[in-house]
């Protein structure tokens, strides 16, 4: 490229990213509907990292990759200014450091010198870009992306009509999807790889949020998270010393990922805290597959990797429980990241570095066990591979150290030390339990269930475990083979890859076979984690099975996944159980028939009017000086979330309450239109409390009712 072309590249480089922000200044000034918030995502989520690419000189990168960098170096630009805004501003006497004004001003003027100096530094300016396709990609482009849509429209129909017939089609399509994609040999078709990963992807995630017009907490952390998040929006504030008085919600205040990160995204596109959750996080969320997949497919080619992403994608705890856990998914971005990081060559060292740092202080203030889970990995890998005496260049004892000082001064410096405490109280957990290492009933249900040593309540429990346990099966046969080097697929897998996987494998025995440590986070979710480096495996395992009754055929591996994921992946979803009518936990599909003390109850289905109530509850009601008496699921979420009333300030409902005098009983629609009232361990006919008789209804809504005495 001559010097004059360069310099005109660079010329509408600068002027591309001064016409974007301009752009954004006036979408947001003037508050245009639509346009701000889907230009402001745009912008403030993938223009600060492009720069930072473009600064750092990282050319190599295909145009996946630089999406995919773009975007985690973007939130963590966000997450990094709004925290030096935050400690800054105040000694300034700016009292409010995380209102829109402020961080306006602060971001775009970062985001103009970061695009100053790229533009003086960058010589050789390089875009990727996609190479040209055949017309007809463009056709099938436009078919995808209907799945996402239909996707939108049938949680919506569910919501409003309890109808899940477009959701059912939904979970078809996509099972046809995969089944043309694995099987084709079109190369054609190869390259929509990442396309169809992503449409996947957003179409599950979607569906699952958008069920409800409040986020669903899925039995999860959803519930404070919201309080902490909305208690940071309204001061324009983080505390960082603040712990609130409990470690649980000290850990969870201590992460930027809820904080500060929501309150900028809510302020610059002018979205409540619970549209963030539910669109803008599930969007960010969609970019871990086709990030895993762009990290295996170097190592197993294109195909293995598809395949593999859909594995991941099958599990339930990819589209059910992590849409409770937005600082979980947050944090996975950064943790392929910090793999790609690693294990990737396409990044000088000093480069690297930079972007290790980078990601390393994201991926610890986005989430303590996630960071803690990559800080065992990678460390537990070094100390493999010196003891091997093969020292290696991707991992280095810098990188190890400069984690762990990160991690640990962080957690020991905010929300007075909440999160080291829980670490510790979670070691100190482990290491009692270990008394009981020899009893399979001192582990979780989950665990139990994954060996097979839980009876299957009814035949169709019992397909759906036996799938699973053939995925369980062809991972550990993959690894099997990999470690013999009997696997005739071609596999260029580098020693530290290698070396997570083997970390990766033993850190799943350690789960099975020491009593409490699943606990600490839950068996599906460390499960759901541990596929980031072990999913391959089944792949691997499918090979090497065949190989074994006749030459590697790659139909016949394909066709082999093929029978075995697609009804693994109709099992997770629910569909099977929806079709046959059989017992589901899964809302989008099976919401309209589940018991309300499910539904409602333990994931968190919200009815609207249930939050209209807490809020009036909030307003109309000094909430400081009266006792507060509701259900479980009341008190876990709803007052808590919406009426921001601290779970500790409210007293559980039960068949031996006594209501005092000064007091509020709050009911929700499971408690009068499902007449069912949950307590810490028994669940209750609503008849069975008569306190509504000597109590005055003071609000009802035609759901949700408020009585005092």
């Amino acid at each position: 490229m001559s010097p004059t072309h360069n310099k005109q590249k660079k010329k509408e480089f600068l002027l591309v990213i001064l016409f974007l922000q301009i752009t954004t200044y006036v979408l947001i000034l003037f508050n245009i509907p639509v346009a701000r918030q889907l230009v402001g995502f745009i912008y403030f989520s993938f223009i600060p990292g492009l720069i930072i690419i473009k600064l750092l000189k990282i050319n190599k990168l295909d145009m996946l990759e630089s999406i995919l960098f773009s975007v985690g170096l973007s939130i963590a630009f966000l997450m990094l200014i709004g925290l030096s805004i935050n400690e800054l501003y105040p000694i300034l006497g700016i009292t409010r450091p995380l209102s829109l004004t402020s961080l306006l001003l602060t971001i775009n003027t970062f985001i103009l010198i970061l695009s100053i100096l790229a533009y003086l530094r960058d010589e050789n300016v390089k875009f990727p870009v996609a190479k040209n396709s055949k017309p007809y990609s463009f056709i099938i482009l436009a078919l995808l992306f209907i799945l996402p849509i239909l996707s939108i429209v049938g949680a919506i129909w569910v919501n409003a009509y309890g109808n899940n017939v477009i959701l059912l089609m939904v979970i078809i399509l996509i099972a046809f999807l995969f089944t043309i994609t694995a099987i084709s040999k079109s190369l054609s078709l190869q390259k929509l790889y990442p396309i169809v990963i992503f449409v996947i992807a957003i179409s599950l995630l979607y569906q699952g949020k958008l069920i409800s017009n409040y986020p669903i907490t899925y039995n999860s952390d959803l519930a404070r998270e919201l309080f902490i998040s909305e208690n940071t929006l309204n001061n324009a504030y983080w505390n960082a010393s603040n712990s609130y008085g409990d470690v649980r919600y000290g850990r969870v205040h201590s992460m930027l990922s809820v904080t500060i990160l929501p309150t900028i995204y809510s302020n610059l596109l002018n979205l409540e805290l619970a549209w963030i959750f539910k669109i803008i996080y599930p969007t960010i969320f969609s970019l871990v597959p086709l990030g895993l997949y762009i990290l295996w497919r170097g190592k197993l080619g294109s195909k293995a990797a598809f395949v593999s992403v859909f594995l991941l994608l099958s599990n339930a705890a990819f589209y059910s429980e992590l849409l409770g856990l937005n600082r979980q998914m947050i944090a996975e971005l950064f943790f392929v990241l910090l793999l790609f990081i690693v294990l990737n060559n396409k990044i000088k060292s000093s480069n690297r570095m930079i972007c290790f740092i980078i990601i390393s202080v994201a991926l610890v203030t986005s989430h303590y066990a996630i960071a803690e889970i990559f800080m065992f990995i990678i460390s537990l890998s070094l100390i493999l591979l010196i003891a091997a005496k093969k020292p290696s260049r991707k991992i280095t004892l810098s990188m190890v150290v400069l984690f762990f000082v990160i991690m640990f001064s962080w957690y020991i410096y905010t929300a007075r030390s909440s999160a080291f405490e829980s670490f510790v109280s979670y070691g100190n957990y482990v290491y009692d339990s270990l008394g009981d290492i020899f009893n399979p009933e001192a582990r979780e249900p989950e665990v139990l269930r994954g060996l097979g040593l839980e009876a299957p309540p009814t035949m169709w429990n019992a397909m759906s475990r036996g799938f699973a346990y053939i995925v369980e099966f062809l991972i550990v046969i993959g690894f099997v083979g990999l470690v013999t080097k009997k696997v005739q697929m071609k596999i260029s897998l580098d020693k530290e890859f290698f070396m997570f996987i083997l970390v990766a494998i033993a850190f799943l025995v350690l789960l099975i076979l020491v009593p409490g440590l699943s606990l600490t986070m839950n068996m599906s979710r460390f499960f759901h984690i541990l596929l980031f480096l072990i999913a391959p495996l089944s792949i691997i395992g499918a090979d090497f099975l065949i190989s074994l009754f006749k030459r590697s055929n790659r139909l016949w591996v394909s066709v082999l996944l093929i029978v075995i994921l697609v009804p693994y992946f109709l099992f997770q979803t629910g569909f099977v159980y929806e079709m046959v009518g059989n017992e589901s936990w899964s809302l989008p599909l099976s919401v309209y028939r589940m018991p309300a003390y499910r539904s409602r109850g333990f994931l968190g289905y919200v009815d609207e009017r249930d939050v209209s109530s807490a809020y009036w509850l909030q307003t109309n009601v000094n909430t400081q000086s009266i006792t507060i008496h509701a259900d479980i699921p009341s008190v876990s979420y709803v007052l808590f979330a919406y009426g921001m009333i601290p779970k500790e300030k409210m007293i559980v409902l039960s068949n031996i309450t006594i209501i005092t005098d000064n007091s509020v009983i709050y009911l929700s629609r499971l408690n009068t239109v499902d007449s069912t009232i949950m307590g810490l361990n028994y669940i209750w006919n609503s008849t069975d409390f008569p306190f509504p008789d000597y109590t005055s209804k003071i609000y009802t809504n035609g759901a949700s009712e408020i009585y005092e005495k």
